[in-house]
């Protein structure tokens, strides 16, 4: 079976992380038809997916982000676009995870 890693550093700490790894569940989940399921730990958190024919999981740290799927036979063959879609979305979400954290904060 494919997989598909992909791995994001950022300076965002572990709760903004948490609020973007969230956003993206969200997304997929209505995006993809996925059930997501978070594990929220001490130092990272765990956001687990699935759906016929993809599973996998997205840990989330203070410092980086790391997506590990498995693909099954029929999506397979869409291994690249798949990857660079997951890519698209979550680099999206980090952009706008890093701009509302640089927002001066009002008094």
């Amino acid at each position: 079976m494919p997989d598909i890693r992909i791995h994001r550093s950022h300076a965002l700490g572990l709760k903004k992380a948490r609020e973007v790894a969230w956003a993206w569940a969200e997304e997929v989940e209505k995006k993809f038809d996925m059930e997501c399921a978070v594990l929220e730990g001490e130092t990272s958190d765990t956001v687990q997916f699935t759906r016929a024919g993809v599973n996998g999981r997205l840990i989330v740290a203070a410092d980086h982000f790391d997506l590990d799927a498995k693909l099954g036979f029929l999506l397979g063959a869409f291994s690249k676009t798949i990857e660079a879609e997951i890519e698209k979305e979550l680099d999206a979400l980090l952009a706008k995870g890093a701009k509302a954290s640089a927002r001066p904060k009002k008094k």
